[in-house]
């Protein structure tokens, strides 16, 4: 039987939960082993097991919807820094 392709859904206030068939990868190309099918990663930068989430979320106070909140860029265009403010 094939394992479910992975799927990625983002909870509100929460983690991202990662469920299906999938690889984790370091940025340096190394397999993290999830140790379990589904996983939670963390979206508030506060685990203590990155990037795995803990439920520090819920002690922080962090809020993040779990749907889009503005346009995204057009694809292949990237995120340009923004410019400096001029104090004058």
């Amino acid at each position: 039987m094939d394992d479910p392709a992975a799927s990625v859904t983002v909870c509100e206030d929460g983690p991202l939960l990662l469920r299906g068939q999938f690889t984790l990868l370091t940025q340096d190309g190394e397999e993290v082993d999830p140790g379990r099918r589904t996983v939670a990663l963390c979206r508030c930068g506060r685990s203590a097991i990155k990037p795995f989430c803990d439920g520090t979320h819920k002690m922080v106070g962090f809020q993040a919807p779990s749907a889009p909140t503005g346009e995204r860029p057009l694809s292949g265009a990237s995120a340009s820094p923004p410019a400096p403010r001029s104090d004058d």
